[in-house]
């Protein structure tokens, strides 16, 4: 993550807070990295020099027109300054920043079905007490090649109770 992308998503995430419109603008930023990330065409479209300035605006105002305002400005701003290279940094950062205010942190739970809402809310109590954190933000991840059991990944821990792991380490024990 670069330094501009940084001082971007601090400058919006104290906009968001002193207008106090962090979720929203999260949700709404979350929905711009989706669409650089699964469209990588349109990164190629803004970063083209054949467009000028006026066609670039245009375009992020009709695709991220209906954003947060705070979002479309920012957004606009990186535009003029030939810094959309920068969003998915930015979003990043800004949810970082998002999540350490709101004492959350974002994991990946791994499963072999999808997670019924008592399971992710007994998940996210657990786990959040062993990241010292008040809650999770789960991403339930459907993997079959689990077995059983699920593997949780938050930031660079995981916690690892599959039934494909546990198979591994007993296979190198019976091995060595």
């Amino acid at each position: 993550m670069s330094q501009v992308s940084e001082r971007y998503a601090l400058a919006l995430f104290q906009t968001a807070k002193q207008h106090e419109v962090m979720a929203l603008v999260e949700e709404d930023l979350r929905e711009v990295k989706k669409a650089f990330v699964e469209n990588p065409e349109l990164q190629d479209l803004i970063d083209s020099p054949n467009l000028t300035s006026e066609n670039k605006r245009d375009i992020i105002s009709q695709l991220f027109g209906q954003a947060n305002v705070f979002v479309a400005n920012t957004l606009l701003l990186m535009g003029e300054r030939k810094r959309l290279n920068e969003v998915v940094g930015l979003v990043d950062a800004y949810i970082r920043l998002a999540n350490e205010e709101q004492g959350i942190a974002d994991a990946k739970v791994y499963s072999v079905r999808p997670l019924s809402a008592e399971e992710v809310t007994s998940v996210s109590s657990v786990f959040a007490k062993k990241v010292g954190k008040q809650a999770l933000r789960i991403e339930n991840i459907i993997d079959p090649s689990l077995i059983g059991g699920m593997r949780i990944q938050i930031g660079n821990q995981i916690y690892d109770s599959s039934i494909s792991s546990k198979l591994e380490r007993l296979q190198r024990q019976l091995i060595g």
